[in-house]
């Protein structure tokens, strides 16, 4: 796909480079609005499982989260974009005019309950309460605090608007929406205080059940059917939505303002981990298809002026995480379509990772990251300078190394920081090293019918680097089952990905750490996640999974412990678990296939009196209980571990029999979200005639994984490699 010039050319230093890049995203909606502006229909010809007039109001709606601050920064301008004659902003004012004008062509219709058109509400209240007189007046092109209002237009607003309280809103982040709809009417449109407030104050209960800790809300009610702590607990909605709520409610609601304000410092302390030194943020969850909506969360924080703790205290370091996102986003020049309008994907187009709810007009929902552009040319945003990641230095604090503690606890003004964020209201552990910046995942999930729901919720971990895997069918090279463990009981015909994690929690325990000679071993305190997971309501079998991060002694590596217990269960079939590692892609330097390695990492085509340490530069390589990838995105492998743990093995099922191998699985193409081609490092292990009263397996594994990013040599990831973690099995008993 080709770049879009304003954007992917864009060094993203200045407010000049954003609002040109904002700009940019902007001007290939124009050549398909209707002719008064109220629809947007791209040449895109998928659709979403709502009806298509509200696909059409998506399109003109979700530009409106930059639109209002655009209008609102320059507010008697003339509605062009800095004389840029090929954007026209007042085509959004006309375009509100039509859109809630019964009698229009293009008029938006009534909403019903669960309407789409409910969530299009909240951008256009968002514009009523950024710039309500360029909306409201009689004439868009004069505007001022004196501006004369357009009544027949205000009064048709305020109708369309009043009407979602007349109708049931899911339980959800869509409260919001209502929320910010009554704020415009009262803030904006002269409708009585008296009137909504019932409604607000209705929401806000629901709201503030959602509440778990440390600033996070959940997407609904924490509940068994629907464990969900995402990105639209953030950036894509109630973070964002509060601290809108912070901006234009002070008067009226003080109270609600002050403790939000402090929920967002308390969100931004583990929020920030989610972000790599490049810009790069973890994929997780659903919506991913809004790509730099990851990081409106720095852009509403700032414009709504929050006081962030260290390391967040100095605004250079808000204003690094938010630009740095928005260049790592430029290089993905496979993000549009050949007009320059955005297409479905991640970093390449890509329906698998789509939503039900993805229209092609969705996707503009990004442009809550613009919101920044509201501050002007001398605000100390845009003045400052711009500082570097807390962790660009890749030296991470000794203490923290041999100490690590919950980062939600420390003490805020000390920015001796360490790689671990403990996120316990998302059951999350985010890993900032230098050789890889992960996060590990314990109990996320829904029974909500999302799509691709186990992939986007329920694996073990989720990179910055490798992303994730989708899956396309039911076959395991279908399933595209990285970062999880996957169980079949009929001998591979059909297979189950784990979903619906049980009794997630966050442990610190103490750990012996072998030193390369035994007088150096040590002990460390390490954050760890533990949850369990039982495949089949029919068949009693729970796993038990322990997740250890990173260790300073063996960089690259983390470690899954799995406990495999059976009740009174027999199984004449064969039991079989895939327990598999982080997908990497499988191109070759010349765009040819990865040639098969030794086990020295070296071409089997190398003569013998190369030197040892020469290291492929890219390959395969797949021993008895081990395999290794390594390609132009860095290493991905995995190894079984059990053999060599010492003072106990693992036990094995009663009567029965265990072997494991190493397997280098293919999925399907286009199921990654970053590379269209990938292999993913698995074990396979397989359980002969299973029965027994309380049989029991300890499975151990090593995930290996090195980013590109990291700057490391071929030769320095061999030893990395071959350094396998050692670890005793008697301290993972003692962690249960």
């Amino acid at each position: 796909m080709p770049p879009l010039l304003g954007f992917s050319d864009n060094p993203f230093h200045s407010r000049d480079d954003v609002f040109r890049a904002a700009t940019s995203l902007l001007k290939p909606l124009m050549p398909y609005k209707s002719s008064c502006g109220a629809r947007i229909k791209l040449s895109t010809a998928t659709g979403a499982g709502f009806d298509e007039v509200a696909a059409q109001l998506e399109g003109f709606a979700r530009p409106l989260w930059v639109v209002a601050d655009l209008l609102a920064a320059q507010p008697t301008a003339p509605a062009t974009a800095s004389g840029d004659g090929d954007l026209d902003l007042d085509s959004w004012i006309r375009g509100l005019g039509a859109g809630v004008n019964p009698h229009s062509d293009t008029f938006w219709g009534y909403t019903e309950d669960h309407d789409q058109r409910m969530v299009e509400m909240e951008p256009i209240a968002y514009a009523l309460l950024c710039a309500p007189s360029a909306f409201l007046s009689v004439s868009p092109r004069v505007r001022g605090l004196d501006s004369q209002v357009n009544h027949e237009r205000r009064d048709q607003i305020v109708s369309w608007l009043r009407s979602i309280n007349e109708k049931i809103v899911p339980p959800s982040n869509w409260r919001w929406f209502r929320i910010l709809v009554n704020l415009a009417l009262v803030k904006s449109c002269g409708v009585s205080y008296d009137e909504v407030k019932p409604f607000m104050d209705a929401d806000f209960k629901v709201l503030d059940s959602f509440y778990l800790a440390d600033g996070w809300s959940s997407d609904g009610l924490w509940a068994s059917d629907k464990r969900q702590a995402d990105y639209y607990s953030g950036s894509f909605a109630i973070q964002y939505s509060q601290l809108a709520y912070v901006r234009f409610a002070q008067g009226l609601d003080p109270d609600r303002v002050e403790r939000y304000r402090t929920e967002a410092g308390q969100f931004a302390e583990t929020f920030w981990g989610y972000f790599d030194v490049d810009g790069s943020a973890i994929p997780f969850g659903r919506s991913l298809t809004y790509r730099f909506a990851f990081a409106a969360f720095w852009s509403a924080a700032v414009v709504a002026e929050i006081r962030l703790p260290a390391p967040l205290n100095d605004v250079g370091v808000v204003k690094g995480l938010l630009l740095r996102h928005l260049r790592w986003w430029a290089k993905q020049c496979d993000i549009f379509n050949t007009d320059g309008t955005l297409n479905i994907g991640y970093t390449y187009p890509n329906m698998f990772i789509s939503e039900d709810y993805n229209s092609p007009q969705s996707l503009y929902w990004c442009l809550k990251t613009f919101s920044v552009l509201r501050l002007s040319e001398d605000h100390p945003f845009w003045r400052c300078e711009e500082l570097p990641h807390p962790l660009s230095t890749g030296k991470l604090s000794s203490h923290w190394l041999a100490n690590p503690v919950n980062s939600a606890t420390a003490n805020r003004n000390d920015i001796s920081l360490g790689p671990y964020g403990v996120v316990n209201p998302a059951a999350q552990i985010t890993c900032s090293f230098p050789e890889h910046h992960f996060l590990l995942s314990a109990g996320q999930s829904t029974k909500k019918p999302h799509r691709a729901r186990e992939a986007k919720y329920s694996k073990l971990a989720y990179s910055s680097a490798f992303a994730f895997s989708v899956p396309v069918g039911p076959l395991l090279s279908q399933m595209a089952p990285d970062s999880t463990i996957s169980a079949s009981n009929d001998d591979g015909d059909t297979w189950r990905a784990r979903w619906e994690p049980e009794s997630a929690r966050t442990k610190s325990v103490q750990l012996t750490l072998e030193g390369q000679k035994e007088s150096e071993s040590r002990k460390v305190t390490v954050p760890v996640l533990i949850s369990a997971w039982c495949p089949w309501k029919n068949f009693k079998l729970k796993i038990e999974t322990i997740l250890i991060p990173p260790l300073e002694r063996w960089p690259g590596w983390h470690v899954r412990v799995h406990i495999l217990t059976w009740k009174d269960q027999y199984s004449a079939s064969l039991l079989q678990l895939v327990d598999a590692g982080f997908a990497i892609s499988s191109k070759g330097a010349k765009g040819g296939v990865l040639p098969t390695l030794t086990a020295e990492l070296r071409e089997l085509s190398s003569s013998e009196d190369e030197k040892a340490e020469d290291v492929a530069q890219e390959g395969i390589w797949e021993g008895d209980s081990a395999c290794l990838v390594l390609s132009d995105a860095g290493a991905s492998g995995i190894a079984d571990l059990s053999a060599g743990s010492k003072k106990r093995p693992p036990i094995d099922p009663e009567y029965g029999g265990h072997e494991c191998r190493s397997h280098l699985l293919r999925p399907d193409s286009n199921t990654n979200l970053i590379a269209q081609r990938t292999r993913i490092p698995s074990l396979h292990h397989h359980f002969h005639q299973v029965r027994g009263n309380a049989s029991e397996a300890w499975l151990i594994t090593g995930v290996f994984a090195v980013a590109s990013s990291s700057g490391l040599d071929r030769a320095s990831i061999r030893e990395l490699w071959k350094d396998k973690p050692r670890l005793d099995v008697e301290e993972y008993m003692n962690i249960l």
